[in-house]
């Protein structure tokens, strides 16, 4: 898919929900977000539909209720905002984002653990 629609914070908190549990109808959105945030059920239903208008949410009328599915993959949607994150603060260049997390110590040792274990084991596979 080429450039997907930007989507705000609040409107990201939706999809993750819809990603997750779609199909899905507009109560069981609003129940699930009403645990987690303190928003009102009509700034939800406000958030829906602008999903729907940018072409995030696909939706279908089952007798009284509306059924939401993605349009979008979540994955497309992580890359894309990674690759975006990765230009604007690194120039594209994700050895200098890893080096500066590893200098400010924001990377923990299990987890630079992990990155040795993703790079020794990429390399073994003959990746690039």
């Amino acid at each position: 898919m080429g450039n997907l629609p930007q989507i705000s914070e609040a409107e990201f908190e939706v999809m993750k929900i819809v990603w997750k549990y779609a199909p899905i109808n507009t109560n069981e959105i609003t129940d699930k977000l009403l645990q987690t945030t303190s928003w009102s059920p009509k700034t939800i239903q406000t958030l829906i539909k602008r999903l729907v208008k940018k072409g995030a949410l696909a939706y279908e009328k089952q007798s009284r209720v509306f059924v939401y599915t993605p349009i979008i993959k979540e994955s497309e949607y992580i890359d894309q905002e990674s690759n975006s994150f990765l230009k604007r603060y690194y120039h594209g260049d994700i050895t200098a984002m890893l080096s500066a997390y590893i200098e400010d110590d924001k990377l923990s040792e299990a987890e630079i653990k992990h990155l040795r274990f993703l790079l020794s084991d990429k390399s073994k596979k003959g990746g690039s």
